[in-house]
């Protein structure tokens, strides 16, 4: 169209003449108008002609618009007249992959620390005695293991079981400041050739802290004894240790007999022994003696102790506490009873608690019970050791429950002969 305008220009103005003398047949229009509005036609003509000979817009700007609706996901729905969609670029909404990879390789790392993270190996070797009926453990070495301490280092011992059985175990000595240790320590465990398929022994690795709870730095679990040979010679094995979380260390347990004589007012505890104590000592073993309070309204009214028994986790005392209480006073009384670690320089340390009163909780209040129930009777039990802080805070709700209730819950009758 365009280019037939430029070839026959005149042709256009004999149209426009032909416009105006058809004008000029009215009487209305003056010469000044007409030949004015001529003038107009003749601009307008040439800017159209200016107009319609620019070129056509490149074809890479209509490839674009092709692609704009599959790069832009979110201008291809239909929201309704309701919403104006805001074609403007912004970050805000738009994904960014880079995002998405960094979390995906921070939880991968999270799950290899958690799962597959592997803590150093170490090498024990395994021997049945026939004769004896016993397994023998040796635990040699461990290799590689990771620095627990701000220093750089560890201070690894480990612990020994043969499960289902938790109540016996092993421990090696503490090597200090070591992550390469070098144990070369042999223990016995009493068990019938037979029951070996069914056993399972566990190695816990720990980190020794002298000031707060000694850190887990793994554990090894040998399901099947007889994995490596027939144990008719010894054996060495090595074992990645594995990762595993920091547990609770196991206190410890204390046994001892409650017996009351109600005639003559008078409470015997006879404390007997402990096992598997927590090592208090750089040397693996502890110096515990037994510390016993009564406690009535919560005010500390007398505090008796045993005797200390040197370098053991395993101590036996049979040594009486006597207090005198009556009858009617044995419902507001109770007895907190600390195991404690002998230190000649500094502060003695409270190893674990135990609590024995109508407010206590579980074992506690059920021994009580048991004694009010069984006069002039000892009733002996075994009482797992706890952490002096939990066992406060336990003891203050139950105090206040039992406040709230004005009484210790009625003894069970003994029983009729």
């Amino acid at each position: 169209m365009a280019t037939e305008k430029e070839k026959y220009p005149m042709a256009s103005m004999g149209f426009l003449e032909a416009a105006v003398k058809i004008s000029h047949t009215s009487p209305d229009i003056p010469a000044e108008v007409q030949l004015s509005m001529r003038e107009h036609f003749l601009r307008r003509t040439q800017r159209m002609q200016r107009q319609t000979t620019e070129p056509a817009s490149s074809t890479r700007h209509s490839s674009f618009k092709r692609h704009l609706p599959r790069q832009m996901q979110v201008s291809s729905l239909d929201l309704g007249d309701d919403y104006d969609v805001d074609e403007q670029p912004t970050s805000i909404g738009r994904i960014k992959p880079e995002l998405y990879k960094q979390m995906t390789t921070e939880n991968d790392e999270s799950a290899n620390s958690k799962g597959g993270k592997n803590c150093g190996k170490i090498n024990f070797s395994l021997r049945y005695d026939y004769e004896n009926e016993m397994l023998l453990v040796k635990i040699l070495k461990a290799f590689d293991l990771p620095a627990k301490d701000l220093c750089g280092s560890s201070d690894p011992y480990v612990k020994i079981y043969l499960l289902p059985d938790r109540k016996q175990k092993f421990q090696t000595r503490v090597h200090r400041k070591t992550l390469n240790p070098t144990f070369d320590e042999s223990f016995q465990f009493p068990v019938p050739y037979d029951e070996l398929a069914v056993r399972k022994l566990h190695l816990s690795v720990f980190d020794f802290d002298r000031f707060s709870r000694h850190d887990m730095i793994g554990e090894v679990i040998l399901d099947n004894l007889f994995e490596v040979s027939d144990l008719s010679r010894e054996t060495s094995i090595w074992r990645d240790i594995q990762y595993a979380t920091s547990e609770s260390v196991d206190l410890g347990e204390i046994m001892f007999s409650l017996c009351y004589l109600p005639t003559a007012g008078r409470l015997t505890l006879t404390v007997i022994k402990c096992r598997n104590l927590k090592a208090m000592d750089i040397t693996g073993y502890s110096d515990p003696y037994v510390k016993v309070s009564l406690i009535c309204d919560g005010r500390r009214l007398k505090k008796k102790k045993t005797t200390t028994k040197k370098n053991t986790l395993n101590p036996t005392y049979n040594e009486a506490i006597i207090f005198d209480i009556p009858p009617e006073s044995m419902d507001q009384v109770s007895l907190h009873i600390s195991v404690m670690d002998y230190d000649l320089v500094g502060h003695n340390e409270i190893i674990g608690v135990c609590r024995l009163g109508c407010g206590a909780e579980g074992l506690g209040r059920d021994h009580w019970n048991e004694m009010l129930a069984y006069p002039r009777k000892p009733i002996a039990h075994w009482h797992p050791l706890l952490e002096s802080k939990k066992t406060e805070k336990e003891w203050k709700a139950r105090t206040a429950s039992f406040d709230s209730q004005g009484s210790c819950p009625s003894p069970k009758p003994p029983a009729s002969p």
